[in-house]
């Protein structure tokens, strides 16, 4: 398949580009290389420089067939948001506008649709949130996330847009770049390998879902899979065999089997029962068409406990100062990746401590440990 990644010279999307090219496919990367890296462009893709807004994507889109666009470009930073409001949505809610507008004349092709788990629930009502959860986010950032996925289903619904939207967890990994992502992880790991000080707000309790970027394109690869799988049906209801076995029903509220809280102090498991659902000897369930999914671990873990894993792997003793907590903050987020399980066939493989391990070993081996890491301000770390 012809896929255009848009935003794929940065954290995410790179390694979103690396999926679909091992995979076999031929990939085109949009992005302006404004917080991008060309560098980290697979050198097997096709490289084009242009900012979503312009209206050159409209002849883009009519001069070269996709069969699907991945759409991660983006302005991500929270705290930029919460500045300029009107910034934040000339890029994530105007932007995503000019391509879709681009992209509604062109029926066989497919959007997948990088939205934040992290920042669209808000304070959450129950731990871990599914895609059910009441949407309130409390950033501009959040705010724009929801704003496209309505968008999609209002060009869904006139005219035939088929998509897919994934709800990315905090996600950490090799290329996120600790001062423009603000990303608490790199952040972390760029303090830690300079021999600074920890700054964390608060009590340092607050929680967050931490998912590995690798996983996160490994979840892009599958979304691709089960949008070309499965023909967008007209009809409100379809048929999916499960196999043997009970059936779940998917719109009530699941909380996976293994939710744990990862605090410094060890792990609090919290067992939890799948009460929804009917027992039927066919394993067939009728449901509407799934287009949202969290991609996440299910696991919170507190940020004092991520700052004592990173000590650890890096064996430093960089001292961890906290300062008052700031008003507003998310105290927890965690959200439930089971859909993605059962329709997508993912979940997240890899371990947090092992890629911590790994992460800063890539933080270690590059020239990006040469810059001076910001403080953490743990309220506002965004999803990638």
């Amino acid at each position: 398949m012809r896929i255009l990644v848009t935003g794929g010279a940065g954290f995410i999307g790179s390694h979103v580009v690396d999926a679909y090219v091992q995979a076999g496919h031929e990939v085109w990367v949009l992005d302006d290389l404004f917080r991008g890296k060309r560098e980290q462009v697979n050198p097997r893709a096709r490289f084009i420089r242009m900012d979503i807004r312009s209206p050159e994507v409209k002849d883009l889109l009519a001069e070269t067939r996709f069969d699907c666009i991945n759409h991660h470009a983006a302005q991500i930073d929270v705290r930029v948001s919460v500045a300029d409001p009107a910034r934040d949505a000339l890029i994530n809610v105007l932007g995503t506008l000019n391509l879709l507008e681009a992209a509604r004349t062109h029926q066989d092709l497919r959007i997948i649709f990088a939205s934040t788990g992290g920042a669209i629930y808000g304070e959450q009502c129950h731990f871990p949130a599914n895609e059910q959860h009441p949407t309130v986010p409390r950033s501009p950032y959040g705010v724009a996330k929801r704003a496209v996925e309505l968008y999609l289903e209002y060009y869904r619904q006139v005219h035939g847009l088929r998509y897919v939207v994934l709800r990315y967890a905090n996600v950490y990994g090799p290329r996120q770049d600790p001062e423009g992502e603000a990303g608490v992880v790199a952040i972390f790991c760029g303090r830690i390998l300079h021999g600074q000080r920890l700054f964390i707000y608060g009590t340092g309790e607050q929680t967050r879902d931490y998912v590995h970027v690798g996983d996160v394109a490994r979840a892009n690869l599958l979304a691709l899979n089960y949008l070309t799988r499965f023909t967008e049906s007209t009809q409100s209801v379809e048929t999916i065999d499960w196999g043997s076995g009970p059936t779940i029903e998917l719109n009530n509220s699941i909380t996976p089997q293994n939710h744990r809280t990862r605090t410094l102090n060890g792990f609090k498991n919290s067992m939890t029962q799948q009460t929804q659902g009917t027992a039927g000897s066919s394993g067939t369930q009728r449901t509407q068409r799934t287009r949202v999914f969290n991609i996440g671990t299910g696991i919170e873990t507190s940020v004092n406990a991520l700052a004592a894993m990173l000590l650890e792997a890096a064996d430093a003793d960089c001292p961890v100062v906290h300062q008052p907590a700031r008003p507003g903050e998310q105290m927890r987020s965690v959200i439930d990746p089971t859909l993605a399980e059962m329709v997508l066939g993912w979940r997240p493989l890899t371990s947090l401590p092992a890629e911590l391990v790994q992460t800063l070993a890539w933080f270690r081996s590059k020239e990006i440990v040469n810059k001076q890491p910001s403080a953490l301000s743990v309220g506002s770390v965004a999803d990638g």
